[in-house]
């Protein structure tokens, strides 16, 4: 049984009445990937806006097989994920992590330099809890405000230079870390609802992600067709 770990923010854990990215890479590892698995994770509910906490299950899809755990939070990011990680890993024996942060550290937390320590010291504690634990992350994807504000676009791009210096120097083979390319195509103004968070398309281009750097780098499941998932 391998086990995949979602952790990520607001674009991660969804809000009610989403499907969520979660939702189609289940999908496409159902149809594609060949053997057990399971998505786990400590946390499963989606974010309500009405009450402004993660306490709805009102997913689209009522699909009772799907399993909706998760480590995600909605305004949360790499340095309330770091202290949190090992504990998740060790609990739920998560085997890969499907990690989509960045953008609210640099937004309202961190700096860029600081974000990377932050993403220095998740590394460290997922594989304190397991020393061959995977991990497949996401750089900070187009979103409104960097199209709006200079100095936050140039943290975005500083802190995605960053990222990669990081991955790169933190791999090893027995603890894989993996960069994935950033959506193909990925438009904030058909892609999300808001300008950040993902529509329908949106999901299915960011769970296309995970799935195609899975698919070149490890082998893992068939390239993604938005199409039939």
């Amino acid at each position: 049984m391998l086990r995949f770990m979602p952790v990520g923010d607001s674009m991660t854990i969804g809000s009610a009445g989403e499907h969520t990215w979660r939702y189609r890479l289940w999908q496409h590892l159902r149809d594609t990937y060949g053997g057990p698995f399971a998505l786990v994770g400590p946390r499963e509910t989606l974010y309500d806006k009405a009450t402004d906490a993660p306490t709805s299950y009102e997913y689209a899809d009522a699909d009772p097989a799907f399993p909706r755990a998760h480590l995600a939070g909605w305004g949360e990011g790499w340095g309330h994920m770091a202290p949190l990680i090992g504990d998740a890993v060790r609990e739920c024996r998560a085997d890969v992590l499907l990690v989509s942060l960045g953008l609210i550290d640099l937004g309202f937390y961190t700096d860029a330099e600081q974000t990377a320590e932050n993403v220095r010291a998740f590394v460290a504690a997922a594989r304190q809890a397991n020393a061959r634990v995977r991990m497949v992350v996401l750089p900070v994807i187009p979103n409104v405000r960097a199209e709006a504000d200079p100095p936050f676009a140039a943290q975005v791009t500083l802190f995605n230079e960053l990222l990669a210096k990081t991955i790169a120097d933190l791999d090893e083979p027995r603890s894989p870390l993996l960069l994935a390319s950033p959506p193909p195509m990925y438009d904030i103004h058909s892609d999300t609802y808001d300008g950040t968070h993902p529509n329908t398309s949106g999901e299915h281009k960011i769970a296309a992600t995970f799935a195609d750097a899975m698919h070149q780098a490890w082998g893992f499941g068939h390239p993604y067709a938005a199409g039939t998932s």
